[in-house]
């Protein structure tokens, strides 16, 4: 009974979190304006997207997102990464401050995230716009970077750096050698976490854009159902980045288990040259 009710629990729990996203990627293939109506099999909104169909506001806030998440995801990963391999190299009582200090970001809300740096902004008299929401977003995606790392460098095997230090390695080659190869499948991930994070705030952006007309999709998303309804095309946009997020977990889970058994022997040999 136990396992029953276990296995029942799990599927729940998951038939919960996946079937919104089913609902919207089934109804992305139908024309109605109006999700839970289905009119017939189409891809005209698929169409409709990559055509030029849907309006200039829309495709503004797709661009506009996408700059926003790559600059904020590339840029916290690289001081994620800094930070991680910091912190990890801290002993006692500095290591723990430092790890507690990493983590209030994660677990203070959203909202409060967003209005602190708006005060920050406005009493620094800086302009708000694509500055500040890159700023914004760099500041709570770092944490989820290094939190991400540090477990890989844990995993790491200590010696190993020291190892390419007696053999006479420059530090930076070390770290680029034997360091980076090891924690590569943590940085990856923390990219990617980085630029999801991005793509789905909402309150941060909401609070630091400014009233230049700056609009991102959540906040276009917000603006839009304010109106009385939602833009078809977001079904199919919905669906095209949950499709993609998905093929590439899938290829990186994949790669790191290939990679695995040969990480070792590429160490090995970069220690020697």
């Amino acid at each position: 009974m136990k396992r029953f009710f276990a296995q029942f629990y799990l599927w729940l729990l998951l038939i919960m979190l996946y079937a919104p996203i089913l609902i919207i990627a089934i109804f992305s293939f139908t024309e109605s304006k109006v999700l839970g109506n289905w009119s017939g099999f189409s891809t005209q909104l698929y169409s409709s997207l990559f055509s030029g169909g849907v309006n200039g506001s829309m495709v503004r806030a797709i661009e506009n997102t996408m700059l926003i998440a790559i600059t904020a995801a590339v840029l916290s990963t690289a001081l994620g990464t800094i930070a991680a391999i910091g912190i990890f190299n801290l002993h006692g009582r500095k290591k723990n401050t430092i790890n507690f200090l990493n983590n209030i970001p994660m677990l203070n809300p959203d909202i409060i995230t967003g209005i602190s740096l708006f005060i920050l902004f406005v009493a620094l008299g800086i302009s708000q716009g694509y500055i500040t929401v890159i700023i914004a977003h760099i500041t709570f995606c770092t944490p989820y970077v290094v939190l991400s790392i540090i477990p890989k460098l844990q995993q790491m095997n200590a010696n190993t750096y020291e190892a390419a230090l007696d053999l006479g390695a420059t530090p930076w080659q070390a770290l680029r050698k034997v360091i980076i190869p090891e924690i590569r499948p943590g940085i990856i991930s923390g990219l990617m976490l980085a630029f999801t994070l991005s793509i789905d705030d909402f309150a941060v952006t909401l609070f630091t854009k400014g009233n230049e007309g700056l609009e991102t999709l959540s906040t276009y998303i917000y603006a839009d159902a304010r109106k009385g309804g939602l833009t078809p095309e977001l079904r199919s946009l919905s669906t095209i980045i949950f499709i993609v997020v998905l093929v590439l977990l899938i290829i990186i889970n994949i790669r790191s288990k290939r990679n695995k058994p040969i990480k070792k022997i590429r160490c090995t040999n970069d220690l020697r040259s």
